[in-house]
């Protein structure tokens, strides 16, 4: 697989576990990384997954009822370096049975990675969340918005 397919695939699988409300794999994924959203950067496997846990809002099928669509997405590699970067828009959408399908959130992520042995890793990612709309199912009243 390509370095930037390997790359794509992180930032899609994110996305996917995210959406699955498997917090403790998001965390796994940022084992050696640092996450930067709202709240400020934390930094590996245990802070990611606490943040998510502490954060979002899961309802009774496991999940948080949202799919994250990354788009737009743009990789440079370095394949001598071991380094990589991208940028990508991200949308989230949610629905429950008393709400309607629609967007919650947009916005940017900006990511660093890392190759180890053959393989690519996240190191970095920062969440730029720009456009709000109706998050008061999707956030803890804690949380606050982003």
């Amino acid at each position: 697989m390509s370095s930037h397919r390997a790359v794509e695939n992180l930032i899609a699988r994110y996305a996917e576990l995210v959406d699955e409300g498997d917090f403790a794999a998001v965390g796994e994924l940022f084992a050696d990384a640092v996450f930067t959203g709202s709240g400020g950067p934390v930094r590996g496997r245990e802070a990611v997954e606490r943040m998510l846990r502490e954060t979002l809002i899961i309802y009774g099928d496991g999940t948080p009822r949202t799919q994250h669509v990354v788009s737009n997405v743009a990789v440079e590699v370095d394949e001598r370096a071991g380094t990589a970067v991208a940028r990508s828009y991200v949308t989230v959408l949610q629905t429950l049975p008393e709400l309607p399908l629609q967007v919650i959130a947009a916005g940017r992520y900006r990511d660093r990675f890392g190759r180890v042995d053959g393989r690519w890793h996240f190191v970095e990612r920062e969440v730029r969340i720009t456009l709000v709309g109706d998050v008061s199912r999707h956030l803890r009243p804690a949380a606050g918005q982003g």
